[in-house]
């Protein structure tokens, strides 16, 4: 009996998907698969075999059985803008979709839209809009994330209060499996009670369980329409005051309410020269608020006055500016946009996307705030995010003067401190970003037992070989990975 060696393997499997999917599909060298071996935010680097990039699902199917004969993981891989390490290899391929990039087909009548994992977030904004529709999900890295990894984090974004996140925007899938079978599920149907939702096991699932490929996705009418405004409040109290005064006036019309500190507009407008300061004075906390419509002449603007002006009056709210153009509208959306980005000019940040109750969460920030600078003083709070539907982004700036990786070197413990307030409101730590990584290890301090005992039985059913994305979300008898390692005093 012949015993082949871990570096036989790695030659033969890819001698193996060259021969199936051509040289050029196939990359190896240290120059070409870098880019792939680190996570977005630099807090991560892993290491790959290659880096396979296959043309349509077919040969997708091809890589997952190959590996699956050789038995090497396989890291399915989008844009590579994920925030929690859910795509970085530790040894075995990375299956990068950057090339499944089809609109497959249009139905405006069914108001649906069916791509390929591929497709970057905004060209399916594109192909939406060219029909009349749009297709909602709204996220600052719309011009390079990829649908697949929007799919397998059920990202959210800015109007998950009107459309929900991509659970709620999705009708259908085609998935390759752990064996290489391809399940076609790509029905634009918005009902069908033929047994389990598949669907919702693997839109979430970080390509844990399956690799989609492809999906349906529901479109809806364009809005013609819209309102924006940008509100000074005292706290967090005052700001979701505001929300139940919004919900209660405008309905559905109600697109978004997004939440920041005054910190957080503060450096916003110290590290973007063209950022103007949109009130008068400062706030302890700021709302930005859009309505829209599909219907041309609805008055959103008076609308918005109407439901401000009588807020102001009472006390509600301190300030509030409503845009008069299209322009002033995109002005005020870039200070909120441009936070995620500007918060790494400021040093280290501690990171935490969570989710409570809307009824909670100013209570939320308020005790979570309070107990953080208590920990550390000088810590600089950077709260912000989706108020309306519960998820805020709880990060913490490095104090001024402290070294970077001395701050990131304390994420565990402030991760038990904030995760510790969310778990006692009933919450969640992982609102729209996954588990991967960053994660993994918290999730049993958390998650209820017997949620975890399934999702590692529904983990062993569909791959129980353990080659999709090994060691992201659920550990199945894995240590920490080899192979990989953290960055910038990152736990």
């Amino acid at each position: 009996m012949t015993i082949q060696t871990t570096t036989t393997i790695g030659e033969d499997l890819i001698g193996a998907l060259r021969a199936g999917l051509g040289e050029g599909s196939v990359l190896t060298s240290a120059e070409d698969i870098g880019g792939y071996l680190v996570e977005s935010r630099g807090l991560y680097k892993g290491e790959a075999l290659a880096v396979v990039r296959p043309r349509d699902r077919d040969e997708v199917a091809l890589v997952v059985k190959e590996c699956g004969r050789a038995g090497v993981p396989i890291v399915p891989q989008g844009g590579n803008t994920g925030l929690v390490g859910g795509g970085v290899p530790h040894g075995g391929i990375v299956l990068s979709l950057d090339r499944l990039q089809r609109i497959r087909e249009v139905d405006p009548v069914n108001a649906t839209i069916t791509v390929e994992a591929g497709c970057i977030l905004k060209s399916v904004h594109e192909a939406a809009d060219q029909v009349g529709y749009a297709f909602p999900l709204s996220l600052p890295s719309e011009g390079s994330c990829r649908i697949g990894g929007n799919l397998a984090t059920n990202a959210g974004g800015t109007a998950v209060l009107r459309y929900g996140n991509m659970r709620e925007l999705t009708l259908g899938l085609e998935v390759v499996l752990a064996d290489g079978r391809i399940w076609n599920g790509l029905k634009g149907l918005r009902k069908d009670n033929t047994g389990y939702d598949l669907r919702d096991l693997f839109i979430g699932s970080e390509g844990t369980l399956g690799i989609i490929t492809a999906a349906v996705l529901k479109l809806y009418p364009k809005p013609q329409a819209r309102g924006t405004a940008f509100i000074g409040c005292t706290s967090p109290g005052q700001a979701l005051k505001l929300f139940e005064r919004l919900r209660e006036g405008a309905g559905d019309q109600l697109t978004a309410f997004e939440y920041m500190t005054d910190f957080g507009l503060e450096i916003v407008l110290k590290h973007r020269p063209a950022a103007q300061r949109p009130l008068s004075g400062r706030h302890h906390s700021y709302a930005l608020i859009e309505l829209s419509s599909p219907q041309k002449d609805a008055d959103l603007q008076g609308r918005l006055e109407t439901i401000l002006g009588s807020a102001l009056e009472e006390g509600l709210i301190d300030d509030a500016v409503i845009s008069a153009s299209g322009a002033q509208s995109q002005a005020l959306w870039s200070l909120r946009e441009d936070l995620s980005e500007v918060q790494r000019l400021e040093g280290g940040s501690i990171k935490h996307d969570v989710a409570v109750p809307v009824s909670r969460v100013a209570e939320f920030i308020e005790a979570a705030s309070k107990a953080c600078e208590a920990e550390m003083p000088g810590i600089r709070v950077c709260a912000f995010g989706h108020f309306g539907d519960g998820n805020i982004h709880f990060n913490l700036s490095q104090p001024v003067g402290m070294d970077k990786a001395a701050h990131l070197a304390e994420w565990e413990r402030f991760n038990r401190i904030v995760h510790d307030i969310v778990h006692d409101m009933n919450g969640s730590i992982s609102a729209e970003h996954g588990i991967g990584l960053i994660k993994r290890d918290e999730l049993p301090h958390y998650k209820d037992p017997v949620a975890l005992d399934l999702m590692r039985s529904l983990k062993k059913t569909l791959d129980p070989q353990n080659i999709l994305n090994p060691g992201k979300v659920v550990a199945i008898g894995e240590s920490w990975p080899t192979g990989f390692s953290a960055i910038a005093g990152h736990p």
